[in-house]
């Protein structure tokens, strides 16, 4: 199985929530992008989610924006990225891996070249926010190497196309809070949790949830009915404001959920 496949699994197992971290790769040191990434699952990491610079961040709010202007001015690109993976799969070679971005980076590299390097190095999954599902014949390429593609539904999506993208799904499916930009500070839960539940009486494949999450409060609500939490503006942020201090900034702001996380299973038990 893929590194997705089997972490979920072990997770649906133990009855743990997965905890899934997004940072922007490059950012906000490129040096210390191997040891971030190391520290990320020394914190409680389940995932990975690798977001790719892109000068065009549509789904993004303005924290990830510039996170991403700042990797790009630094030269970040593919083949850096890439190179870092397969540096980190040196030590780790069970953690997921999943690429976040847009599609315009993959297209420049190639599919097909995409495809190989990236399952080389050893990335796992890939999101592509403006890849539809219609549009999904063109990274066939991606999926025959065994990368998952992880496909993003939202509040608005409609019942139709939620049932192809039900029917479809692999790795996880990413579940979008609510209609908006990265990095907002609402999150209203009912209504998520309504629609969490409408999905995963469609498919078995795991559900994370992301946008809007922020904390270890905002986490423990989302994992009453997630499979996985996903958090990333509010982690960009705060690497942003140590970047002397990255590994130790990671630490201090992911351990927190993940004990929290856990001391909720540990209650429930």
């Amino acid at each position: 199985m893929n590194r997705i496949d089997q972490r979920f699994a072990a997770l649906g197992s133990a009855g743990r929530t997965g905890l899934i971290p997004f940072i922007t790769a490059g950012d906000p040191s490129p040096d210390a992008m191997v040891p971030l990434l190391h520290a990320l699952v020394d914190a409680g990491a389940d995932l990975i989610e690798l977001g790719v610079p892109f000068s065009d961040p549509m789904a993004d709010g303005p924290v990830i924006q510039h996170a991403s202007e700042r990797a790009l001015a630094r030269g970040v690109g593919l083949k850096r990225i890439l190179g870092w993976v397969g540096e980190f799969r040196a030590t780790d070679a069970t953690t997921p891996i999943v690429l976040m971005g847009y599609l315009n980076p993959v297209e420049i590299h190639g599919y097909e070249r995409f495809a190989r390097d990236a399952a080389a190095a050893g990335v796992d999954g890939i999101l592509l926010v403006d890849c539809p599902l219609e549009e999904s014949a063109s990274t066939a390429s991606l999926r025959a190497a065994g990368l998952r593609q992880i496909y993003l539904a939202a509040p608005t999506t409609a019942e139709a196309r939620l049932g192809e993208l039900c029917r479809c799904a692999e790795g996880f499916l990413y579940y979008v809070s609510f209609s908006g930009i990265t990095g907002a500070d609402r999150l209203d839960l009912a209504p998520v949790r309504e629609r969490v539940a409408a999905i995963k009486a469609r498919t078995r494949t795991p559900v994370a949830v992301g946008f809007g999450v922020r904390d270890a409060g905002s986490a423990i609500a989302i994992a009453d009915f997630a499979d996985a939490v996903v958090i990333g503006s509010a982690l960009v942020a705060r690497l942003a404001e140590s970047p002397d201090a990255i590994v130790a900034a990671a630490t201090q702001f992911l351990a927190p959920i993940r004990q929290a996380l856990d001391q909720r299973q540990a209650h429930a038990a």
